[in-house]
């Protein structure tokens, strides 16, 4: 049997979500690749170096870090002690499995939480080399934060609300879905 089915709109709606996240991720990088590309021609070819790319280049960088990373979360494609997934019987791999999901709930909850407090507390003060906010350096915290602590919370209901305990392939095991 599939997931939950009260629990379908909300998958849709993260899902799309996470598309969307992904796409302007490669968007940020693609852009930030253009601003320094403009920051080496302007430095070496045209003898006048823009102030504004190197700190622009920063901010996109925040962005497509944090947001890949929150894409990440969600399609489990980070670092993680599997072996002891693996080796665990499907209750305690159960039990571990939303552990996991709350530890990261709570982090990218904080991470948003305490992003907007960095936000706040520096926006009067203004970014050296560009006229923007420096408040807007710690958005990224909060944007990608909120994420991780939603697509993690999407991955606690599911644990949640299966009935089955997916097993936990070793590295290098393909598994036929």
């Amino acid at each position: 049997m599939g997931p939950f089915p009260a629990l379908l709109p909300l998958r849709r709606a993260v899902r799309l979500l996470s598309i969307v996240a992904l796409w302007v991720s490669g968007l940020g990088l693609l852009v930030m690749t253009g601003c320094v590309a403009w920051q080496v021609i302007g430095r070496y070819l045209l003898n006048d170096s823009p102030s504004w790319t190197e700190p622009f280049s920063l901010l996109l960088m925040s962005w497509f870090i944090l947001l890949g990373a929150a894409v990440g979360v969600r399609e489990g494609n980070h670092l993680g002690f599997e072996i002891g997934l693996h080796v665990a019987p499907p209750p305690l791999r159960r039990a571990m499995a939303v552990l996991t999901d709350l530890l990261v709930m709570l982090f990218g909850g904080a991470m948003a939480y305490y992003g907007w407090q960095l936000a706040m507390g520096t926006w009067s003060a203004n970014m050296a080399g560009i006229a923007l906010p420096q408040g807007l350096d710690y958005l990224p915290l909060v944007g990608g934060g909120a994420l991780i602590a939603l697509f993690s919370f999407e991955k606690l209901l599911a644990h949640l609300t299966s009935e089955t305990v997916a097993d936990v392939p070793l590295h290098g095991e393909h598994t036929v879905e």
